[in-house]
């Protein structure tokens, strides 16, 4: 067995995608956190507190890890935002499989989700970034203002669109 981590002040960090509201398998938590001298069963419990908002979403999330404490960051992918912006009921993941997401968003909930994308993307202006989580509505399969996603680019591009940051 490994020697365990010395504890620094250098606070470490684990990236995890996990499912919103459900506690992971400690046996897959365990070789990333158990060489940090933490219980992996804790930290199980402690993710599924911060991902309750999340319930049936996977989404990332980052541990931080300072003198053996975590402290668990929910960091959401453009599709978990777009997916929880369509306020769809909880689902069972056992039981449904290859939902379809095939709501409808505002133009002003797709700026609010580019707000919370900009630092994380890479796009020069907050057009791109706007373009970007379009084009994530394509992949996810909903629809803005009632319109396909290529539709609205093309708005976009021509000027028709309020692209300033909210």
């Amino acid at each position: 067995m490994p020697p365990k981590v010395e504890s620094t002040d250098a606070p470490r960090y684990v990236f995890l995608k996990s499912v919103g509201g459900e506690v992971g398998a400690a046996a897959s938590l365990a070789p990333k956190v158990g060489p940090l001298g933490l219980s992996p069963k804790k930290i199980g419990d402690d993710i599924k507190a911060a991902t309750e908002a999340w319930k049936g979403i996977k989404v990332m999330v980052k541990l931080t890890i300072v003198n053996r404490q975590a402290t668990v960051e929910v960091v959401p992918s453009a599709s978990a935002l777009v997916i929880k912006e369509l306020a769809e009921p909880p689902r069972d993941r056992k039981k449904t499989k290859n939902i379809k997401h095939n709501g409808n968003l505002s133009w002003d909930q797709i700026r609010n989700i580019a707000k919370i994308m900009r630092p994380r993307s890479g796009a020069k202006s907050f057009e791109g970034t706007l373009k970007e989580i379009v084009g994530t509505c394509v992949s996810v399969g909903c629809s803005i203002e009632k319109k396909t996603p290529k539709e609205v680019i093309a708005m976009i591009e021509g000027g028709e669109l309020n692209i300033s940051e909210p």
